[in-house]
């Protein structure tokens, strides 16, 4: 049986993972062309352009070369976060395969539910990570998809009450994900309660679409228009890089406190270096990994008669400082 938890004893895989850059890619194993007769976990990501999910590609191959005997994984990504078509196109594709599970994460919160519903229909299990699937659309489509993940609004509080506890004004900006999206959502939520208990004012909250480049559009734009900020909340880590180069082209390096969510490599550099407050890390290099091993316990309890599904899986979500950096 497997345990989530501590992931000792996980089935693994024998196929080498075949990402390419940011644009979708797929691969098929040895296995299906020699019959093992082992699983294959088909992980379907946002953008492979986004470091956090990258990573995240990274840690499931490495769980997959780990154990390389039991499952094989086929990896896929889409160019943008904005893809969605894409993305319900990797599902349908990945049905076609003849995949086992697929685990993903996905770009929007409704959109992808019927395709999804249409794999469960067609035998494949579903696991859900990263971002939640809409509970309404789901009971909609009158299915179930177990979500392994953080709890986003959480990991999002405690990067925004550490803003507050160290705040060098009370006018702050947010900058969102995409609004479609339940963790873009849980995240603004988490921001604003931080905010809201501290007594301090969001003068203006914008989406950015989860992008680097638009991140530093709209900070811009945010700073000129509200020049009494003195800080800005970024809902992930590729906004945060974006809002510095926003403060630093006005002029306000040093005067505007920035923070994250994700604790991808550049931001962990911009916290030592004192341009970044804080991020908060929700392990991605083990969050697919998360997902991987749920899909396998059903597999596994299905294959056994068992037929037993696989519950919520709530994940490790962790405040990321200078102080944590600095430890040993």
């Amino acid at each position: 049986m497997f345990k989530i938890a501590n992931r000792v004893g996980c089935l693994a895989a024998l196929l080498v993972l075949f990402v390419s850059g940011c644009s979708s890619s797929s691969s098929t194993s040895q296995s299906e062309a020699d019959g093992d007769g082992k699983p294959r976990v088909a992980l379907i990501m946002k953008s492979l352009a986004n470091e956090f999910f990258s990573t995240m590609a990274k840690g499931a191959e490495s769980h997959q070369s780990e154990n390389s005997d039991q499952y094989d994984l086929v990896v896929n990504g889409i160019k943008d976060e904005r893809d969605v078509s894409r993305q319900v196109a990797l599902v349908e594709e990945m049905v076609a395969s003849g995949v086992d599970a697929i685990v993903i994460a996905p770009a929007d919160s409704k959109v992808l539910v019927p395709a999804l519903r249409r794999a469960i229909e067609a035998g494949v299990i579903v696991v859900n990570i990263d971002n939640r699937l809409d509970v309404e659309v789901l009971k909609q489509e009158g299915v179930s998809i177990p979500f392994v993940g953080p709890d986003n609004m959480a990991g999002a509080k405690k990067v925004g009450d550490h803003l507050a506890a160290n705040r060098k004004g009370d006018k702050v900006a947010i900058l969102e994900g995409i609004r479609t999206s339940y963790n873009a959502q849980q995240r603004l939520k988490g921001f604003e309660a931080a905010m809201q208990e501290a007594g301090m004012e969001i003068v203006s909250s914008q989406s950015a679409d989860w992008e680097m480049s638009r991140a530093n559009t709209v900070a811009s734009s945010m700073l000129s228009e509200h020049p009494e900020i003195s800080g800005i909340l970024a809902a992930n880590d590729s906004m945060a890089l974006g809002a510095i180069a926003a403060v630093k082209g006005a002029g306000r390096a040093g005067e505007v406190q920035i923070v994250g969510f994700d604790n991808i490599s550049a931001i962990r550099q911009a916290i030592e270096d004192g341009k970044v407050l804080a991020t908060a890390d929700q392990h991605g290099d083990q969050l697919a990994v998360f997902g991987i091993e749920a899909a396998l316990e059903q597999i596994q309890s299905q294959a056994s008669g068992s037929d037993v599904s696989i519950e919520d899986v709530e994940t490790p979500v962790d405040l990321i400082t200078a102080e944590i950096l600095s430890q040993p």
